[in-house]
């Protein structure tokens, strides 16, 4: 079969940056997406996909780079998903996600905005994420065909990241950046050891192979987590690895492996085995401990995650005698957190499994004016279960990227709260939701927040303050 001629455009000068971090410039009145360029660069662009309004293409060639660009300092660079904003500078990153915060409130809630604060940056720029989770597939990504031809069955296996649009393709990956080690030697030796004894890694379209997850925990007191995820059980197998990474890594303080017989990845529905040490990990912010299991959610960035929730209290401007809702509590950290500074404190998750850590970590910080529901917030959120908890004074809101639910909103457009502080990891979501509150709320403050260093990705912070006559 003949492979299709794709066209290129040459001398393509990148303009900006769009709201998903993709690069874009303007060809004959045409939106061009390209990923993996920055602002500045001139480049030749291998069009793959053509629509009436817009294109998306690849760099084929970078004719001129950007006075602004840097040299990526990892070498999986333009293979891997991640980190994509690594030749910007971190300044322009944060100009970028500034800049997107401020669009998206503007075009799609149209709202009436005070002066956007400076988005605050991160203080690590590489190793700041708390975990990773790795694949292992026996079909790795490899560029060449003849490369390819020329391996034998184990030397095609590999541990890594998902290719982007490739789900059964992993990238087979020597070193990240992205944690702190020693989470690099652990993966690279679990790999070496399951290569040596000759251990299958996962097929993901046959549903094939022993090895099918890793994922690797830590936190800022020096703990860590180590889960391995295997497709069914072999004794021997799981104990060959355990006591080797138990001999060889002795700052593990927590080993579990779980068995996945399923055809998805979740192991939210399934058991862990704790092998070795603790069942958990523990992290510590302001003198609260927050207990860490195997599939708790725990924000990403810890440092940054307190920086996070210190606005949230500055925002709240709590006196101690409110009731404050928060609503998608997640693991109830936001919640316990600004515990002290109110009178009571109900928080609302759906997952059960999160409620369950919650109410674990406010008996470990002896806070006994926090109460969690688990449940779906549309369902949870009622009148008759603000008649039962009380009205609040101050709602949290902490969605995922989906937003509030509209019935949730209805119900606080019932209640009117004096304040609402709304936490977004999506400006879209959050600006739409913001639209359908503005008639009664003013929005107060705004301040972004970087998260995630090389990405597009970041937190918002919104204030809103129930309206008066006046207003």
């Amino acid at each position: 079969m003949k492979k299709k001629v794709r066209e290129v455009l040459e001398g393509v000068v990148i303009e900006s940056v769009a709201a998903e971090g993709r690069s874009i410039a303007k060809i004959n009145g045409k939106i061009l997406f390209v990923p993996f360029a920055i602002p500045g660069d001139i480049v030749d662009v291998e069009i793959h996909r053509k629509k009436s309004g817009w294109m998306e293409g690849v760099v084929k060639r970078v004719v001129m780079p950007s006075p602004h660009r840097l040299d990526p300092f990892c070498s999986h660079y333009g293979v891997c998903g991640g980190c994509k904003w690594q030749p910007l500078p971190y300044s322009m990153q944060l100009k970028y996600k500034q800049q997107q915060v401020e669009d998206q409130l503007l075009r799609i809630g149209n709202l009436d905005l005070p002066e956007i604060s400076s988005i605050i940056g991160s203080e690590r720029v590489v190793r700041y994420r708390n975990k990773l989770e790795f694949t292992f597939s026996n079909k790795r990504w490899i560029e060449s065909l003849s490369e390819a031809e020329n391996l034998g069955e184990f030397e095609r296996y590999g541990l890594g990241f998902h290719i982007a649009g490739m789900f059964d393709k992993v990238l087979d990956i020597e070193k990240c950046h992205l944690q702190d080690d020693p989470s690099n030697e652990i993966r690279n030796y679990i790999k070496r050891v399951a290569l040596e004894n000759r251990y299958s890694f996962y097929d993901l379209r046959e549903h094939t192979g022993f090895l099918r997850t890793l994922i690797i925990r830590t936190t800022s007191t020096g703990e860590l987590m180590v889960i391995l995820v295997v497709s069914y059980f072999d004794k021997e197998m799981i104990d060959n690895l355990m006591t080797s990474l138990i001999s060889t890594f002795t700052q593990i303080t927590s080993l579990n492996y779980v068995v996945n017989g399923k055809r998805n990845d979740t192991i939210n529905d399934l058991e862990v085995i704790n092998y070795y040490g603790r069942d958990c990990i523990y992290e510590e912010m302001e003198g609260l401990k927050f207990r860490i299991g195997p599939k708790s959610f725990y924000q990403t960035n810890s440092l940054q995650a307190y920086k996070l929730y210190s606005i949230i209290r500055e925002f709240a401007s709590l006196n101690g005698t409110e009731t404050l809702y928060d609503l998608y509590t997640g693991t109830g950290t936001i919640a316990l957190f600004l515990s002290s500074r109110v009178a009571k404190v109900i928080g609302v998750e759906y997952v059960p499994e999160a409620i369950e850590d919650a109410i674990i970590n406010s008996h470990l910080n002896k806070i006994s004016n926090a109460v969690f529901y688990a449940g779906d917030m549309k369902d949870m959120i009622t009148e008759s279960f603000i008649e039962q908890n009380g009205a609040p004074d101050v709602i949290v809101l902490d969605p995922p990227r989906a937003g509030v639910h509209p019935d949730v909103l209805n119900v606080i457009m019932k209640v009117k709260p004096v304040k609402i502080v709304y936490v977004s990891c999506n400006p879209a979501t959050q600006a739409r939701d913001l639209s359908l509150i503005k008639d009664s709320y003013k929005i107060k403050r705004v301040q972004p927040v970087d998260m995630f260093p090389h990405t597009h990705h970041l937190e918002n912070v919104v204030l809103l303050v129930l309206k008066n006559e006046k207003d």
